[in-house]
């Protein structure tokens, strides 16, 4: 079953359910707020503040970072565009009774040129089941090449994020944009303090654990992961926060970030996938 729906303030959004799951996805920036597993529930994560309006970005769920992640492109709003751009929503698909695969688009247009003098077309392929899969088509239409860099930033909701271990980033190199120092990672990652890495060299299946359930996320198309968590003191600074939200996720963010930048040819097609099991 698919509902396109809107909230009292205009702001559009498409409903989706099957027999194994369902999901809210915001055309703003295809940005999926809410994902269901029947047999496991809430999935990600959505500040009870957070703005459903248009322009602004929503806190929570999986934003896309798309053309560029972070502030890696200096002109460049942080986390680019997309995420704040209105996407068409192209088509969707019952494939079975427990599967539905949607497919939203943004293409270069007067307002991106003036942000990112590039020609593109942007496809997001979401599929929903008990297993959910992101993909993120980008065409470079121009007749010049373009460089990168972009997440699925997705915030995962925990029971309390004390009680997380994330497996799979064990000896890989980081760097630690609080102290702003290159490391190895050494052993799981558990929260104990406001966290940020950027990992690299990922090649490995990532594997979060909470008390009562475990998550696998495997990635495609890219080698590095962000692992975030504000703590108490930013957490309080942020917008679209309460105080004591950042007890309720970890963001884990499948990336191409920092080296790990794509440079896409005329006419090529880059694709960054995740699985989330």
């Amino acid at each position: 079953m698919l509902k396109r729906k809107t909230f009292e303030n205009g702001f559009q959004y498409l409903e989706v359910k099957n027999s194994a799951a369902s999901a809210k996805i915001a055309l703003q920036g295809a940005h999926i707020f809410e994902y269901k597993r029947k047999a496991q529930g809430e999935l990600f994560y959505l500040s009870e503040t957070s703005d459903f309006a248009l322009g602004k970005a929503i806190r929570g769920g999986v934003p896309i970072c798309w053309p560029s992640f972070g502030l890696n492109n200096p002109d460049l709003p942080q986390h680019g565009f997309a995420r704040v751009f209105l996407f068409e929503y192209i088509s969707s698909s019952e494939m079975n009774a427990t599967t539905t695969q949607l497919v939203f688009g943004l293409n270069d247009s007067a307002k991106t040129l003036s942000l990112w003098n590039y020609k593109f077309e942007l496809r997001f392929i979401v599929t929903i089941s008990d297993t959910l899969t992101m993909e993120l088509q980008t065409l470079n239409k121009d007749t010049k090449e373009f460089t990168l860099t972009q997440a699925f930033h997705s915030y995962f909701k925990v029971s309390d994020i004390s009680n997380i271990v994330l497996s799979g980033l064990d000896t890989k190199p980081c760097f630690d944009t609080l102290t702003k120092k290159n490391t190895l990672q050494n052993g799981d990652i558990t929260v104990s303090e406001e966290f940020d890495k950027v990992f690299q060299e990922v090649d490995t299946i990532l594997t979060l654990q909470d008390k009562d359930k475990i998550i696998t996320i495997q990635n495609e198309g890219s080698s590095s992961v962000v692992v975030w968590n504000p703590w108490v003191e930013k957490c309080k600074r942020m917008n679209a926060m309460q105080d004591d939200d950042y007890r309720e996720f970890i963001c884990i963010e499948s990336a191409n970030a920092f080296e790990d930048f794509v440079v896409v040819k005329p006419n090529e097609t880059q694709i960054l996938k995740t699985i989330i099991l």
